[in-house]
């Protein structure tokens, strides 16, 4: 296949440009490293069946030749990041969805959106399955990710039923592992950041918020599935096993080895209180559970946080 991955040089794409490569496929990368980063791809861009676009998708793409499949994984996720770039997160997910959806009904390609569990906003009701609306704030600081993603996930389906698109549609719950920024500011890279470097674990609120972790491996192997799938409604990928930020925090420093203390903070607004993905769909119809454990993920991802901050030991 000839696969197109918008924000394929981020935490998530990266892998996806990776795994896609090693079945034997052709992989265009599309990015405008707003967040991503070349050093996440920069060991495939010597190979023949893989190249690399930079550019924003908000704005027009002209590709030539054909493609099987456009993924959409472009836009800022963590809240650092879309707090950081409110309007460039808003168009990603309206313009960019729009033009990314073009792309694929223009070469006749089959499209795949990344949305977020962030589309329940702060749900009233746990575990969220995929018929709950959610709980949105749509003029919060949070909005302006929570109504991008459920933009992109109304024009997609929009376009299956007026175009005959065949369109998948994933929400993706909390999701860590190798290649996350140190400074990307989601809870587990910011904990392994701190205990490793020695300072204190800003847990906000009374850390009883929920929480459920999906390592990137298990994720890929979702995507996967869902691509391969006749579904076009959309699916939660994610880990059922729910956490609170309290006990993650608890647990990291025992990994670690650290010595550093917890500290609390203010919630910050909207801050969802629970997260945890009703899975049933992904399990019945495309045989499809997280395998990879949350201790054997974190070690996983510890391992690369030493090597990236240079740290051998936490004082």
């Amino acid at each position: 296949m000839k696969i197109l991955i918008t924000g394929g040089a981020g935490f998530i794409g990266s892998h996806l440009c990776d795994h896609f490569i090693d079945k034997g496929h052709t992989v265009i990368c599309l990015d405008n490293f707003i967040t991503g980063s070349r050093d996440n791809i920069r060991h495939l861009l010597g190979c023949r069946r893989f190249s690399l676009i930079r550019h924003d998708i908000s704005k027009f793409v002209r590709f030539s030749g054909r493609l099987d499949y456009v993924l959409h994984f472009a836009s800022p996720a963590s809240p650092p990041d879309y707090l950081k770039y409110p309007i460039p997160t808003l168009k990603v997910g309206a313009l960019g969805t729009h033009n990314a959806l073009g792309l694929a009904k223009a070469k006749k390609a089959k499209f795949f959106l990344a949305s977020t569990s962030e589309v329940y906003g702060d749900p009233l009701v746990s575990p969220q399955k995929e018929t709950y609306w959610g709980n949105v704030n749509p003029v919060g600081p949070r909005g302006v990710y929570d109504e991008a993603k459920r933009f992109a996930e109304a024009i997609t389906l929009a376009y299956h039923r007026e175009h005959g698109l065949d369109t998948k549609v994933i929400r993706i719950f909390n999701t860590y592992g190798v290649r996350m920024r140190p400074e990307d500011g989601r809870v587990i890279p910011n904990f392994i950041s701190q205990a490793l470097s020695g300072r204190p674990l800003k847990v906000y609120g009374d850390g009883s918020q929920t929480r459920s972790y999906c390592y990137v491996d298990d994720l890929v192997r979702g995507i996967e599935r869902v691509m391969l799938s006749k579904l076009n409604q959309p699916v939660n990928l994610g880990n059922p096993n729910e956490m609170s930020v309290l006990l993650l925090a608890k647990k990291i420093l025992k990994l670690t080895g650290s010595k550093s203390k917890i500290v609390y903070r203010p919630l910050p607004l909207d801050d969802p209180k629970l997260r945890c993905p009703d899975i049933t769909l992904a399990k019945t119809k495309l045989r499809w559970s997280p395998s990879i454990s949350l201790d054997e993920g974190l070690i996983k991802t510890i391992e690369y946080f030493k090597t990236k901050l240079g740290v051998v030991r936490p004082d």
